[in-house]
């Protein structure tokens, strides 16, 4: 192990690598070796062509000089193969904007394609993709338009008379990786990272690919201060190491905070965590509480569906369920925003690529997701707006593997204006994009599969309820106050099957005082 600085780090990447990058969302970046990278490449046009291979890619809307961001200029990067794209913005709409092919997969088969090439296998055969966006029968994992046109990352295949996919393993040649400490011989330990992820497993791939290791952390201590189960990474797989503090400007971007409960040295009083507010998403989040299993492990999604558990919370019900993130972290309360993966008060982290080996085997009982877009057949997009791409980070090995799943999003976008009274809900000024559509720009759910699975699936709106049947979408509830035709089917650009015994939505939900909710 060598210990350098940032930019000598940069200097060590060749143009036409492959990189594989640490991280998620605002966690767990190497931030300092990728603005190195940012700045070489800005005055030498060196490293160029590289192609970046990452999870849920670490960056921030709010920040272009982060994360993935750091690969934004034209010229740098030749490929992307991630999970998530959305979390860089700069990097997204370059994607967006067909400046390279990329490819977005599911966040599990990432994680087992590392593990792949770690083993030198071929790759990974699952039914994981199937009838989504990811089937070489629709885009082949396609991001964008180039990517189309360049070579397939994957295949159909059949065993059995089953069909399965074939994910290529790829090679990494360097891998970057944040931690928080190195001893002096290179072993490298965790202790104040929120997320395990895929660390080891990303050096595992280099290493054995006769590539490089680079971890970027906080301090170097002598070599024996770290007790064996404390070290991830051990030192025959770290070529360099780059000491580096966080820079705490960027606020929550990052962590850079030690919080002992986000890594599970001590916990919070749950009940000093505020409320939410009475809104479109606390609507959504209430009726998506009233389908909950007392001692369900469920998996909680980013955006509304974050606001189940805050009412779960609320409603003193958090400890009679365990929540999982598909980021390693089972039990606790669930961060939202940039800091999404990482949780207060967690029972147990452990790596990314062990928690999807448990999902794919079907061990939720019920998954809370989000819903950007619901078409007629009953599909789901939460991937692909336009030429913004976001990939579909976890949400497809999830939606495939889980029992129960409940969609939750607002019935329309863009302006949508609600209020509450006695008499249920309000439309004060209707939003201007359709969510419920004919046709979903991306098929990042397929209903297709989930009735093939029988599959128990639910979509809730601040103003409807629906079922997936094998006969298509049934409107099963109406909130209070709406009218059917003006407020629900003019608002959509299909004509659901109205269930004969339509129901008013439970008028509790509207209203400010607690549900006294009482899981079953």
């Amino acid at each position: 192990m060598k210990i350098i600085n940032a930019m000598q780090a940069a200097e060590l990447i060749k143009s036409n690598e492959t990189v594989g990058i640490s991280g998620s969302g605002g966690s767990g970046s190497p931030e300092a070796v990728l603005l190195a990278l940012k700045n070489r490449f800005e005055k030498t046009k060196l490293p160029k062509n590289l192609t970046v291979t990452s999870g849920i890619s670490p960056g921030n809307l709010t920040y272009d000089d982060v994360g993935m961001n750091c690969f934004a200029n034209d010229g740098m990067v030749s490929k992307a193969i991630c999970a998530h794209l959305g979390m860089g913005k700069k990097f997204g709409v370059a994607v967006g904007e067909n400046k390279f092919p990329a490819f977005a997969i599911p966040l599990g088969v990432y994680t087992q394609l590392l593990r792949a090439t770690a083993s030198k296998k071929p790759g990974v055969i699952t039914s994981i993709g199937l009838n989504t966006f990811i089937d070489p029968r629709l885009e082949g994992a396609a991001a964008n338009e180039k990517a189309k046109a360049d070579k397939q990352i994957l295949e159909l295949m059949t065993i059995d008379n089953k069909e399965y996919l074939f994910y290529k393993s790829y090679k990494i040649d360097v891998a970057i990786i944040k931690a928080t400490y190195a001893d002096t011989k290179g072993n490298i330990s965790l202790e104040w990272e929120p997320i395990i992820g895929e660390q080891f497993l990303l050096a595992a791939a280099a290493h054995n690919s006769g590539g490089i290791v680079i971890v970027q952390v906080e301090k170097i201590v002598e070599y024996g201060k770290f007790k064996a189960k404390d070290v991830l990474i051990p030192s025959v797989l770290v070529d360099y190491v780059v000491v580096a503090k966080p820079d705490k400007t960027k606020k929550e971007y990052n962590i850079p905070e030690h919080t002992p409960s986000l890594v599970g040295k001590s916990k919070i009083e749950l009940e000093n965590i505020a409320p939410i507010e009475l809104n479109e998403r606390k609507i959504c989040a209430r009726r998506a509480a009233m389908e909950i299993d007392k001692g369900s492990l469920i998996n909680f999604g980013i955006g509304l569906p974050e606001a189940v558990a805050s009412v779960l919370n609320e409603e003193g019900c958090i400890k009679e369920i365990t929540s999982s993130i598909e980021t390693g972290i089972t039990g606790g309360v669930a961060q939202s925003g940039v800091t999404f993966g990482v949780a207060y008060n967690a029972d147990s982290i452990i790596e990314d690529a062990a928690m999807f080996d448990l999902y794919d085997g079907g061990a939720l009982d019920m998954a809370v997701l989000g819903m950007a877009e619901l078409d007629k057949f009953g599909n789901v997009n939460v991937s692909k707006f336009g030429k913004r791409v976001t990939g579909p980070g976890g949400f497809i090995n999830i939606t495939q593997t889980t029992k129960k799943l409940l969609f939750l999003g607002t019935f329309t976008s863009s302006g949508l204006q609600i209020k509450t009274s006695n008499k249920g809900l309000e439309i004060e000024n209707e939003g201007k994009i359709k969510k419920l559509v004919k046709n979903v720009q991306q098929i990042t759910f397929s209903a297709k599969n989930a009735i093939k699975n029988k599959q128990d699936v639910t979509y809730i709106t601040e103003r409807a309820v629906f079922k997936l049947s094998p006969k298509g979408i049934v409107l099963t509830e109406i909130a209070p106050n709406m009218d059917l035709q003006k407020d629900i089917l003019s608002q959509m650009e299909f004509k659901p099957i109205i269930d004969k015994n339509l129901k008013i939505m439970n008028k509790n939900i509207f209203k400010k005082e607690k549900l006294k909710l009482k899981l079953k």
